[in-house]
C-alpha cells in the first residue's frame, strides 16, 4: 500500500473516531513541520496564511500557487494533508472536480471546496449551482483511488449574510450530494454551532476557531463537531508578532523583543532530519 494511501486511511479514521481533533493550518513546509513535531495527526492548508507569506493578499493565488505549497508541505511531514481549494479556483463543476483531482496528484488526501465566488457584485452561488459543483467535485474524489475527504464550505457568514437557515439548507443539500465533511466558517457562537451539527448529523462538521467565537476543544467535542482548524489564525499570530518586532526596532530603537524569541538551537532542531 502506497504512503498516500496510507494518509488517506488515517485521516478518514480521524472522522469516525469518538471525539473532536484539531486540524491546524501550516502556511508553508517549515509550519507543517513544527506543528508535526507537536503531535497533531493531520494538517490543512490556509489560503490566506499561505497569500500572505507570497506577498499577496487572501484570494491572491493560483492553483498552480496552492498545489506547490501542497507539494511541499506533504513532503515535509508524513500527516494527511488537507488542502483548501477556495472555491476550486473556478466557476464550472467540471473544473472544480479537475481541481480535486489534482490536489491529489499533488499528495492531498482531502480538500475543501466553498460556494463563495470571489467576486463582490455577487460573493455566494445561487444554490442550484453551488450543489452542482459539489456533486462534481464528490465524483471526481470518489474516483480516486484512496478515499479523499471532501468538505463542501458554506461561506454566508464571511460574506455579510449571517442566514443561518440558508447555510443549513445549503449544508444539507451538500450532504445529500455526498460531501464527506460540511463547514460553515464564521459561526459566532455555540448555538450557530449546534444547530450546524445536529441539522447534518452524522455528518462530521468542521468548526473553524478563529476570530469571535470562544471555544474549546472540550466544549466542541461535547457538542458533537468532529473536526476543528484554525485557519489563519497561527499565520497572523506569526506575523502579529514579527511586526510588533519591527516596528519596536523602528519606533523605539530597542530590541527587546529578543528576549521573547525562540533560542535559534531550538528553532533549528524542528528542522533537522
Amino acid at each position: 500500500m502506497d504512503a498516500q494511501t496510507l494518509r488517506a486511511q488515517a485521516f478518514k479514521a480521524l472522522h469516525e473516531r469518538e471525539g473532536a481533533f484539531v486540524i491546524p493550518n501550516p502556511w508553508d513546509a517549515g509550519s507543517a513541520k513544527m506543528l508535526a513535531s507537536l503531535g497533531f495527526e493531520a494538517l490543512a492548508t490556509t489560503s490566506a496564511g499561505y497569500a500572505f507569506s507570497r506577498g499577496r493578499p487572501d484570494g491572491g493565488l493560483t492553483l498552480d500557487d496552492t498545489l506547490a505549497n501542497v507539494e511541499a508541505i506533504v513532503a515535509a511531514t508524513d500527516l494527511p494533508v488537507a488542502v483548501d481549494l477556495e472555491n476550486g479556483f473556478a466557476d464550472a463543476p467540471a473544473e472544480c472536480a479537475q481541481s480535486i483531482l489534482r490536489a491529489a496528484k499533488a499528495g492531498a488526501v482531502g480538500g475543501s471546496i466553498e460556494d463563495a465566488t470571489g467576486r463582490e457584485d455577487g460573493p455566494i452561488y445561487c444554490f442550484e449551482h453551488a450543489v452542482a459543483r459539489i456533486e462534481a467535485a464528490v465524483a471526481a474524489a470518489r474516483s480516486l483511488p484512496f478515499p479523499f475527504m471532501l468538505t463542501a464550505r458554506a461561506e454566508n457568514f464571511l460574506h455579510g449574510n449571517p442566514d443561518l437557515d440558508d447555510t443549513i439548507r445549503r449544508l444539507q443539500a451538500f450532504a445529500e450530494a455526498g460531501a464527506d465533511v460540511l463547514y460553515a466558517p464564521g459561526l459566532r457562537n455555540a448555538e450557530e454551532v449546534l444547530a450546524v451539527v445536529r441539522a447534518v448529523a452524522p455528518k462530521p462538521v468542521n468548526v473553524l476557531m478563529s476570530g469571535g467565537l470562544k471555544l474549546t476543544v472540550a466544549q466542541l467535542s461535547e457538542m458533537g463537531v468532529k473536526r476543528i482548524s484554525v485557519g489563519s489564525a497561527l499565520a497572523l499570530a506569526a506575523y502579529g508578532e514579527f511586526l510588533r518586532a519591527a516596528e519596536e526596532i523602528q519606533q523605539h530603537g530597542t530590541f527587546g523583543f529578543t528576549s521573547r524569541s525562540m533560542p535559534f538551537q531550538k528553532a533549528n532542531q524542528f528542522f533537522k532530519g
